[in-house]
């Protein structure tokens, strides 16, 4: 009976060790291990079938009982925590970092009353931190950073007395410190750094006496710094740093007698530096920088012998650095008093640290000459005293200082030649001269410098050739020589300077070709060549610089395709204006879809915008300007919405202007000037709001303004003259509330200028409605233009006087009213413009025309003299037609005598008598010489009265005619 029962049991344990015990840590961890998935499979082994104390990552107790440990930091898990470790109620260490666990930490957590050690940094749980925690009575080594955690440090966390390490670090806590954190008298390690903490430091805090470091850098809490943190004894590691704490530095921080590292950069501190924390003589690290600190340097090395780092930059100190601020025996290697306004000659006593190996004066206020015992400083790696105002040569026994690595000079005075010794440091990997006014020729000794990966020697006046031996420097990565006077051509052997990737030789004397070693180039980025006098035809292969992003060869004598330039897909910068390059543009360039800014202006290019072109999508400027290109606008442009400048002024471009443009919502300056568009200007432009510059003249466009332009509220230039636009000035012109130049100039605008005009008041460089058919008076609003220099109306049928308000444009400086019709006196303030602004109207008088007397009395003048010759025509006139008059009555008289004196004669005989005594009396008569007596006498017959009637009005008729 008693063997059946032991079976009986064994068979049980059998069982359920297969199919699992809820009283045993196996099953709860069988469970758990459901929750997580495991990728690497390090949780294989983790089975019925293999004793529980040879799981991957356990730690069983001695009588193989328990569990005591389960660490499986690092081993790829992801999934999530399951509540089921609640179970688990014999772990001490719970150690699950630096896996991929989501989801939130379970409450359960807070079950495990033997916990010691737990462990879930560097995850992805989120949520808050469970009260649960605060249970965990025995817990000494709380980590649960670097994760996603949101909302308040429970305040339970006071109750964890025993804790020794609380880091809670590099997550998105919020809310304040928890004045119970004064509680934890054992901590020794409190990380809060990289958080969104806010409030104030807890005075409490000195209650946790055994803290060695306090991290709460790089969040937001305010206030001052508590004095109470003075009576942590133990603290060694102080670090505040990017906060917005305030006030001064508490004189209290000076009995941290153990502190060994202080950074509080990064504030809104103030005051002076307590020159009492000289007396933390274990201190090897004190970062006071970026902060309003003010006063003078008190902190001398020569107390802190342990100081390795002193760093006060970005504060407002002044005075000059302390005279005993270095001992010989000095442990100080970086010294960083950048950004301030420290002043004072170059500080000798700096010499005497001689383990010094960042020196940083930068943007200062120091002057006078670098000492010619810079090289005391032996152990020197860094150099930095650029922006100040230091003066004389660069010493040559700086070629001394073998351990340089890094020299920064640039923005001082310095004049001279580059010392040839410079040559002599090996290790120099950066030299900075930059904006300086120094001379000579670049050394070749620099070349066996072949550590160098960075020249920069923009803004001197260095003359002559760059090094021959430049393709030395196989590290090069930057060489910036701009701006300088260097001659010659580029030398060949720069192509072996295979690692370079920005080569800026703008803004010299430089000629010649481009080496065709430019191939082996294949890292270059950026190269800028403008303004110098490089020539000829680009090497083909340029093509396969692949990694090309900035090209700069403007101002310069290049000539043929552009052709090789197209070859890199990641371009974002062309520039090639001004130089004499021909035939098409490549359609290669739309392959660099980053492209933002193509500039060819002022070349000889021709053909047509490819349609390829509306796929660079990132595309801010396109300068085509001042070529022969030609044909219309494609409407695929309309793709680069990007666009802020489009200049296609000066070439042969034709067709009417596309509605498309008005889709090109950041334009802000639009130029197709002198070029052959004709048609309207299309209404949708109004759309474009952005726009401050739009230039339409010299094309051949008609039809009226549209209104819509006064939608351009940004608008600072408007030129649209030399056009055939037609129609009047549209009103909305006067929401054009910031131009300052409006040009309407030779069109054929009509109707009166309008009053809306005079709201323009930032109107200055000019206002131009010359050679239009404007007609009116010029309206008193246009005095309202305080601001304007140049007013053009001329050629135009403007009436009426001019108003007295333009007389007040003090800022006039060109005035022309030329060929109107204007009249009355001009405002005396116009006297000092020259005649040929008023010529062509008649009636204006006043300075610089004559004055307005002497103008009516020469107008009167001028009467008088017509109407002396309108008198003497009249008289003459009149003269004449009296005397004809006079002529034909006396003629009627004495037509009219004679018929009575025929009549008479009639009644005393007959008709034969008549007619016999015509043909014998007269005739006898005639021959006698008697004739004109005779016939007056001679008597007439009736037919010959009628002929003799209709002969006397014949002759008066004919002496009228000649009269």
């Amino acid at each position: 009976m008693s063997h059946l029962r032991l079976l009986l049991v064994v068979f049980s344990s059998c069982l359920a060790a297969t199919i699992g015990d809820n009283s045993t840590d196996s099953y709860w961890l069988l469970r758990v291990k459901s929750e997580f998935i495991d990728p690497a499979g390090v949780l294989e082994n983790w089975s019925v079938k293999v004793h529980i104390c040879s799981w991957n990552g356990l730690t069983c107790s001695d009588d193989q009982a328990h569990i005591l440990g389960l660490n499986l930091s690092g081993s790829g898990l992801s999934g999530s925590l399951s509540q089921e470790f609640g179970h688990l109620t014999s772990l001490e260490i719970l150690d699950l970092s630096s896996n991929s666990l989501t989801g939130s930490i379970p409450p359960e957590l807070g079950q495990l009353q033997n916990l010691q050690m737990l462990l879930l940094f560097t995850n992805y749980l989120s949520g808050k931190i469970p009260a649960e925690i605060g249970l965990l009575k025995k817990l000494q080594v709380l980590q649960i950073g670097n994760n996603l955690l949101a909302g308040e440090i429970t305040p339970t966390i006071s109750n964890l007395t025993e804790l020794r390490v609380l880091a809670l670090s590099y997550s998105q806590l919020n809310g304040s410190i928890p004045s119970g954190i004064g509680k934890l008298k054992h901590l020794i390690f409190l990380d809060l750094q990289n958080n969104s903490l806010s409030g104030l430091i807890p005075e409490e805090i000195h209650g946790c006496e055994e803290l060695e470091k306090f991290a709460a850098s790089n969040n937001q809490l305010q206030g001052d710094i508590p004095s109470s943190m003075g009576l942590l004894k133990s603290l060694k590691i102080l670090n505040l740093a990017n906060n917005s704490l305030s006030g001064s530095i508490p004189v209290a921080l000076s009995r941290l007698s153990n502190l060994t590292y202080l950074n509080l950069l990064g504030n809104e501190l103030s005051g002076e530096i307590p020159s009492e924390l000289n007396q933390l003589v274990q201190l090897e690290t004190l970062d006071l920088s970026e902060n309003n600190l003010s006063g003078t340097i008190s902190l001398l090395n020569s107390q802190l012998k342990n100081l390795e780092s002193l760093v006060l930059s970005n504060n407002a100190l002044t005075g000059s650095i302390p005279g005993k601020f270095c001992l010989r025996n000095s442990n100080l290697q970086q010294l960083l008093l950048a950004r301030n306004k420290l002043s004072g000659k170059f500080p000798l006593e700096l010499l005497n640290c001689s383990s010094l190996q960042q020196l940083d004066l930068s943007d200062n206020r120091f002057e006078g000459e670098l000492p010619s015992l810079l090289d005391k400083l032996q152990n020197l790696k860094d150099l930095v005293l650029n922006n100040n105002s230091f003066i004389g040569t660069l010493p040559r026994e700086i070629g001394n200082m073998s351990n340089l690595e890094f020299i920064s000079l640039f923005d001082n005075l310095i004049t001279g030649e580059i010392p040839m010794e410079i040559g002599k440091l090996q290790m120099l990997s950066v030299i900075y001269l930059y904006d300086n006014q120094m001379s000579g020729h670049i050394p070749i000794e620099l070349t066996n410098c072949t550590n160098l990966t960075a020249i920069d020697f923009f803004g001197n006046r260095f003359t002559g050739s760059i090094p021959e031996t430049i393709g030395r420097l196989k590290n090069l990565f930057l060489l910036h020589l701009r701006q300088n006077y260097l001659s010659g051509p580029i030398p060949p052997s720069l192509g072996y300077c295979k690692r370079l990737q920005l080569l800026a030789l703008a803004d010299n004397k430089l000629s010649g070709s481009l080496p065709p070693t430019f191939r082996f180039l294949s890292e270059l980025s950026l190269i800028t060549l403008y303004n110098n006098s490089f020539e000829g035809p680009l090497p083909t292969s340029l093509f396969l610089l692949k990694s090309l992003k900035i090209i700069n060869f403007s101002h310069n004598r290049f000539n043929g395709t552009i052709f090789p330039l197209s070859g890199s897909n990641a371009l974002t910068v062309l520039d090639l204006t001004n130089n004499s390059f021909s035939g098409s543009i490549p359609s290669t360039l739309a392959m660099s879809r980053n492209l933002s800014r193509i500039r060819l202006a002022q070349n000889h290019l021709i053909g047509n915008i490819s349609s390829i072109f509306g796929q660079l999508t990132e595309l801010k400027l396109l300068d085509l300007s001042f070529n022969d290109l030609s044909a219309g606008l494609p409407p695929e442009l309309s793709s680069s919405r990007k666009l802020e400048h489009l200049l296609l002024n000066n070439n042969q471009f034709t067709g009417t202007m596309p509605p498309w443009l008005g889709s090109l919502q950041e334009l802000g300056e639009l130029d197709l000037s002198s070029n052959q568009f004709y048609g309207t200007v299309p209404a949708e432009l109004g759309n474009c709001s952005r726009l401050l510059k739009l230039s339409l003249y010299s094309n051949n466009l008609s039809g009226e303004i549209p209104p819509e332009i006064g939608n351009l509220t940004s608008l600072n230039v408007l030129a649209l003259q030399r056009n055939n636009l037609s129609g009047s000035i549209p009103s909305t012109i006067q929401q054009c509330k910031k131009l300052y130049e409006l040009r309407f100039s030779e069109n054929f605008l009509t109707g009166s200028i309008p009053s809306e005009l005079g709201s323009l008041t930032e109107l200055q460089v000019i206002l131009d409605l010359s050679k239009n058919h404007f007609i009116g008076e010029i309206p008193s609003s246009l005095g309202n233009l305080v601001k304007l220099e140049r007013l053009n109306l001329s050629s135009n049928q403007l009436q009426g006087e001019i108003p007295s308000s333009l007389g007040e444009l003090t800022s006039l400086h060109m005035l022309n009213l030329s060929n109107n019709h204007l009249q009355g006196q001009l405002p005396s303030t116009f006297s000092g413009f020259p005649l040929s602004s008023f010529l062509g109207n008649d009636k204006l008088c006043g300075p610089p025309l004559l004055s307005c007397s002497e103008s009516m009395g020469q107008r009167k003048k001028e009467l008088s003299n017509s109407e002396v010759v309108g008198i003497i025509v009249v008289i003459v006139f009149i003269s004449t037609v009296i005397c004809l008059v006079m002529l034909y009555i006396m003629l009627r008289i004495w037509c009219k005598w004679r018929e009575v004196s025929i009549s008479s004669a009639d009644s005393g005989g007959t008709e034969k008598t008549r007619e016999e005594g015509k043909w014998v009396y007269g005739d006898e008569k005639r021959r006698k010489g008697e004739y004109w007596k005779v016939n007056s006498l001679s008597p007439v017959s009736s037919q010959d009265k009628r002929s003799s009637g209709i002969a006397c009005i014949f002759q008066l008729k004919m002496d009228s005619e000649a009269m």
